[in-house]
């Protein structure tokens, strides 16, 4: 009797398991890509707070310009983090603002950057900061919300904010947004570190490290710098940077990048992980977008993302994902690299850098990404932040989250590229049969 009972209740957990698999893949989305932009922008719209929490005592705040110091005091919704992810997003919901001509997106945006600057609520965390740093230092700023504001020390803490400042900069002018791009600028001048031959490298986790990440994380904002001053220094950085990356980063062998490269003992790493080499090629598309047809880097910079392109196209899998890893089918299918593929392949068959069978490999990608989302704007399958370490296992174990900004931007950004994407048409055969002639010497 108790066998059968314990049998029983396997069958009853097998059919309950087998019962949320279905319900979880009949959560397919099935709306258009131009839908589905409006419902992930309009659900982050619609769950930003603009407050702040007291992690202590529970009081939340709509304000905190005259409040006295609490060093438990944070912001309380992710949306409203200074962090590089929502600088993607921010940048994606612009560009979506200028794709369907509703200025919500941009206001929403505007809003986010007059409660960071101009609402008298910087101060607050100034402060914080001043007392973490003096009485624990840089590992005591690290729990404090935008505290990378302050700090400045790495791109993450301020180079895709920063690019996104610029789009808006560009929209709303506004003096305290200037004084912030012109502080980024002026680290990217003087104080990222970077190689003796200019290339933008980590110090961590070996001296000299170049992070392929760190392509976006430097270009967004060279790009955009070079586009809203006129000055062709930061389009010059910005393309020695790819052509540069090209040079240290890229596998010959794969045709994919490493993840990094190591200058102090000149090895790579031993990931082709799928974001970074997404980083790259979303930063090189943006970059061509402003470059001047007659810069004289540009032909090389096209070649670099030609090159990328033919490279990460072989690296598709079945269902029109790719791979944690791109070049382990073991791993497990990631909606962010994907997604920054569907997004460069898509732009560079619109404007033409690329030969049109490409946006094959982004429409397969586009429906293999809404295998991953559903019609209610929630996107899965979103790799957690992921830094270099020294074996793949670290890549495959990572964990995967649903709804963060860390996936948010770059999905967005390759839908709304998607809207108006042409459709992929294949020369039929016998359309080519009348050009075949028999012709004897």
């Amino acid at each position: 009797m108790k066998k059968i009972f314990i049998s029983c209740m396997l069958l009853l957990a097998s059919a309950t398991l087998f019962s949320q698999v279905e319900v979880k893949n009949a959560a397919q989305a099935k709306l258009s890509a131009s839908e589905l932009a409006v419902k992930i922008a309009d659900r982050i719209l619609g769950s930003t707070t603009y407050e702040f929490k007291n992690t202590k005592t529970g009081e939340t705040y709509t304000t905190v310009k005259n409040l006295p110091l609490d060093m438990n005091v944070r912001v309380a919704c992710k949306y409203n983090n200074w962090h590089y992810t929502n600088g993607v997003t921010h940048i994606a919901l612009m560009e979506l603002a200028d794709k369907t001509g509703d200025k919500k997106y941009d206001d929403y945006v505007l809003r986010n950057m007059n409660f960071v600057f101009n609402e008298g609520n910087l101060d607050f965390f100034r402060k914080q900061y001043d007392k973490a740093m003096k009485d624990e230092g840089w590992y005591g700023v690290r729990k404090l919300s935008w505290h990378m504001i302050f700090r400045g020390k790495r791109l993450d803490d301020n180079g895709p904010m920063g690019a996104s400042l610029i789009d808006l900069q560009m929209k709303h002018p506004d003096k305290a947004f200037l004084k912030y791009i012109n502080e980024t600028a002026e680290h990217l001048n003087y104080g990222e570190p970077r190689l003796e031959d200019g290339t933008i490298a980590r110090i961590w986790p070996h001296v000299n490290t170049i992070w392929a990440d760190d392509a976006f994380m430097a270009i967004s904002f060279l790009a955009r710098m070079g586009k809203m001053t006129g000055d062709m220094k930061y389009i010059d950085d910005a393309a020695n940077q790819v052509i540069k990356y090209h040079e240290y980063l890229w596998c010959p062998e794969k045709q994919i990048f490493y993840h990094c490269y190591h200058t102090d003992n000149k090895e790579h790493g031993v990931a082709h992980w799928s974001r970074a080499n997404g980083w790259v090629f979303m930063a090189t598309a943006d970059l061509l977008d402003v470059m001047p047809q007659d810069h004289p880097l540009r032909t090389k910079v096209l070649e670099c993302f030609k090159r990328q392109c033919s490279g990460v196209a072989r690296y598709q899998g079945k269902n029109g994902l790719w791979h944690q890893l791109l070049d382990k089918e073991d791993s497990f299918e990631e909606i962010t690299g994907t997604a920054m593929f569907v997004f460069g392949m898509a732009r560079g068959v619109k404007r033409g850098w690329l030969h049109p069978d490409f946006i094959y490999a982004a429409e397969q990608g586009l429906k293999g990404m809404m295998t991953k989302m559903s019609d209610k704007g929630d996107v899965t399958a979103i790799c957690v932040g992921t830094g270099i370490m020294p074996s793949p296992a670290y890549y495959y174990n990572r964990p995967v989250q649903e709804n963060d900004p860390m996936g948010e931007g770059p999905v967005l950004r390759a839908l709304i590229e998607m809207i108006d994407a042409p459709k992929y048409t294949e020369i039929k055969a016998e359309q080519q049969y009348d050009k075949i002639v028999v012709k004897k010497p």
